[in-house]
């Protein structure tokens, strides 16, 4: 069955008092005199055949059964990584808003249990312009959320969603995808600053090009010292069946097979670098580490 649109928001919007994920995530990394830690901007609730419908059937329903995953509904977490430095405060993506998922857009809630309004963000770091990673740049007057800070995107991310022929090829279950990024881009299109792959965007802080999930899907290598981490963003999209079995398509990437290559990339370097990995979609505020588990991975919350 080919995932609609109409299914997606229809399971999206079902169950708008399913109660969201605790706004302060419980883990924090310390890198010297900065930190790292993540801030919750709620979870998603999504059909399962959205990641799943691309693999195979009677190989997957063991795997996650065994991992204790549901075949017909995920609520996969939203945290947004936040890296302070004593000089700049950068959050690295900006949540859903208020308009895409009813258990989604506590941004600015997690942001003030941590001690810090949107005003105290200086730089916003894109790994990609879906939903649930940009439409949160606006606030209720559609004016810039995070107004002081500056934000970035990579070059090859922003030309894509800015093309006007990207709502027409996208396919129709994400057309509102393209629409909405494109909105949002365009309050800041004055002011963004682009970069590439490898570019050190901020003062220990470099892109790392991860495309498949979207055509200039970028990780971020945050390193202080002897401390580093890969923030990942979509590009390893959940703690199970992505560890598991990494060369298999998932039906939430854009360019499965080069979806694949990224995510085996970015894996095998987590484990020859023994590097922290932080994940947009993974449990317990989305930290930790990355082991080798026979032909495939393991994830391990800190």
């Amino acid at each position: 069955m080919t995932l609609s649109r109409r299914k997606l928001l229809q399971t999206v919007a079902a169950f708008p008092l399913a109660a969201t994920l605790p706004r302060m995530a419980k883990a924090e990394l310390s890198f010297g005199d900065a930190t790292l830690t993540t801030v919750s901007d709620g979870n998603l609730i999504l059909p399962a055949e959205f990641i799943f419908e691309p693999m195979p059937q009677a190989e997957l329903a063991p795997i996650l059964a065994e991992l204790g995953v549901s075949s017909e509904r995920l609520t996969p977490e939203c945290n947004l990584a936040l890296y302070r430095d004593g000089t700049n405060t950068v959050l690295f993506d900006v949540g859903s808003g208020p308009n895409f998922a009813p258990t989604a857009g506590t941004i600015v809630d997690s942001l003030d249990a941590a001690g810090l309004a949107p005003e105290d963000v200086t730089h916003v770091l894109f790994t990609h312009a879906h939903p649930d990673h940009i439409w949160g740049l606006l606030d209720d007057f559609d004016e810039p959320l995070f107004y002081a800070a500056t934000h970035m995107m990579g070059r090859a991310e922003w030309d894509y969603w800015w093309n006007p022929e990207t709502v027409n090829s996208i396919g129709e279950a994400r057309a509102a995808f393209a629409a909405g990024a494109k909105r949002r881009m365009e309050a800041i299109e004055d002011a963004v600053e682009f970069f590439d792959d490898g570019d050190e965007v901020l003062p220990g802080i470099s892109a790392v090009a991860s495309a498949g999930h979207t055509p200039g899907h970028m990780a971020f290598e945050v390193r202080n010292g002897s401390n580093s981490a890969l923030i990942v963003g979509d590009a390893i999209g959940n703690h199970h069946v992505a560890f598991r079995k990494p060369e298999w398509i998932s039906g939430s990437d854009q360019d499965g097979a080069l979806g694949v290559t990224s995510r085996q990339m970015l894996l095998d370097r987590l484990v020859a670098e023994q590097m922290a990995v932080i994940g947009f979609h993974l449990p317990n505020g989305g930290i930790g580490r990355v082991e080798r588990d026979g032909d495939g991975y393991r994830y391990v919350g800190v």
